[in-house]
């Protein structure tokens, strides 16, 4: 049986828009106009009318943590109550009424940043999460995920005093000879390390909720680093929540995973178990190896080349050494993965294209897609390196809506003035995708097309920052579809409303290309379906 969809502005992955399509078992067989499409109609077929609703192909979040999000929705949400300190503490207090922390637990939060308190101008410390409890474990994670602090129960129980060895790639905080409980990238290992460990149903919990989430947001495919979720809990645990979850008819988001691993010998166990790129079927694959190579800008982890403006006694974290980077980089490219790395500071950047080129030289491919996530701050030089070494960058526009405030204060007029420069890239022929890096940002597709649109701040009309890099609305909505689709070597079964693609579309109440790109983020999603089948 045909659906067949009349009276619409659908956007097919080219201008002009078509007024119809229709679906055949999950896959797209027609678009065009109204006509030609009433006339493939058979008896059993179905036709339902758009009435002038907008419809494109389903989003494709390229950079963001399904499970971490999943449980970022199960614990406090405090990126609604940033505001001030005041706000957060309360934030968790009520938390905790509403969700008693049973014994062994641990009561979490996620989403703070200190930059928009209005009360104190300093991270939260172990001293202001003791004023909720000192009975029971805290621990709140920063906005960007390369930050946490805990409270002093916590550190008793973690057994750290003050004479702990700082780690490679992270730092743990200290004021006046004291653990402060506040941990960055790194050291934020161990903590973790000490909650206790979610089992297989857990996870699926997780994987369930955030899909449901992911859907309401028009999203039908991420590409999700999840490895990285709970290091105690095995890789192959994860898949297989995936594979259950699929197998029940409850995995309502494509799932493309970006492999989270830290040393060699983990890598090559993944890869000799029989892992590698593309495996998988349409709805969970293996994806590429991911690796985090620094910090965050908001935390001031990010690795700069030169101080931080605004902070002169830091450069910023590395997270892993050069030989590291290209070990593992250079074994993945050997055999039969691509790599996606996290670079924010243009030290970073430096490193990863350092690692990356070592790779090809090593083992050329002429289609590896190895890329780089975020690719923030940045110099001119290293534009013109992406560019000639074929890199992916998997984007997150929608950072815009934070980083037009703190991007020249935290490096300076010159770094900022060749940083997010995205299009740049694109002219250059780069594939660009864009992403959320959800929980670090909502999945909030809509908002992140009108960043790319807008260069400006969603809500206080900050920017436009670099208004030259800004992204027309097709390649916006072709950053979240089709050059997703490119980063995981998909382009030919999704990302177009086209014969052949899979069926995954979002209907949207309002055309992108009409409206002002100010009110993007307004459109309201009525329907999200994947494969034909609503999801939302």
């Amino acid at each position: 049986m045909k659906n067949i969809y009349i009276n619409g502005s659908v956007y097919t992955g080219e201008l002009p828009l078509v007024q119809a399509f229709a679906e055949e078992n999950g896959v797209f067989v027609f678009a065009g106009t109204d006509e030609d499409a009433k006339a493939l109609a058979k008896e059993g077929d179905r036709i339902t009318d758009l009435k002038g609703s907008f419809v494109c192909s389903g989003f494709n979040d390229s950079h963001m943590h399904l499970v971490n999000f999943g449980a970022s929705l199960m614990s406090a949400q405090l990126a609604k109550h940033t505001a001030s300190l005041a706000d957060l503490l309360q934030c968790l207090r009520d938390f905790a009424a509403e969700h008693p922390v049973a014994p062994g637990q641990w009561l979490r939060g996620r989403g703070w940043n200190q930059d928009y308190f209005t009360d104190v101008c300093r991270m939260p410390d172990r001293w202001d999460l003791d004023q909720v409890s000192t009975e029971y474990p805290i621990l709140i994670t920063r906005c960007c995920g390369h930050a946490l602090v805990v409270n002093s129960k916590a550190l008793e129980l973690l057994g750290l005093t003050a004479d702990v060895q700082q780690p490679e790639g992270g730092a743990i905080g200290m004021e006046n000879g004291q653990l402060d409980g506040r941990f960055f990238d790194n050291a934020m290992g161990p903590v973790y390390a000490a909650i206790p460990v979610p089992g297989k149903e857990d996870i699926k919990d997780m994987i369930r909720i955030a899909c449901k989430a992911l859907n309401s947001y028009g999203v039908t495919s991420c590409q999700s680093d999840d490895y990285c979720a709970y290091r105690a809990v095995p890789w192959q645990v994860y898949n297989q929540a995936y594979q259950e979850l699929e197998a029940s008819g409850e995995l309502t988001v494509r799932v493309y995973e970006q492999c989270n691993f830290t040393t060699l010998p983990a890598l090559q166990e993944f890869v000799e178990a029989g892992n590698g790129s593309g495996k998988g079927s349409d709805l969970f694959k293996i994806g590429p190896l991911k690796m985090l190579g620094d910090g965050a800008l908001g935390a001031r982890t990010a690795y700069l080349t030169r101080p931080y403006a605004d902070a002169p006694s830091t450069c910023g974290l590395p997270v892993f050494t050069q030989q590291t980077l290209d070990e593992m980089i250079g074994y993945a490219n050997e055999h039969g993965m691509h790599a996606a790395v996290h670079a924010i500071g243009d030290a970073c950047l430096d490193q990863v294209l350092d690692a990356i080129e070592k790779a090809l030289t090593a083992h050329p491919k002429t289609d590896h897609r190895h890329g780089v996530v975020h690719c923030q701050i940045s110099r001119p030089d290293q534009l013109e390196r992406i560019a000639r070494l074929g890199l992916h960058i998997y984007a997150q526009s929608i950072f815009l809506d934070y980083d037009n405030h703190i991007v020249e204060p935290r490096v300076g007029k010159e770094l900022a003035q060749s940083s997010y420069c995205w299009k740049t890239l694109m002219k250059k022929g780069v594939s660009v995708s864009n992403g959320t890096d959800c929980p670090v940002e909502l999945p909030f597709a809509l908002g992140g097309i009108q960043c790319a649109v807008t260069r400006t701040s969603l809500y206080d009309n900050v920017g436009p920052y670099l208004p030259e890099e800004a992204f027309t609305v097709q390649e916006a909505l072709d950053s979240y579809s089709v050059r997703s689709a490119e980063a995981s070597f998909e382009e030919t079964v999704k990302g177009r409303i086209a014969p052949g693609m899979l069926a995954d579309f979002v209907v949207l109440e309002q055309d992108p290309f009409a409206v002002d790109p100010a009110t993007i983020k307004d459109i309201k999603v009525l329907e999200t379906r994947l494969g034909g089948k609503k999801v939302f």
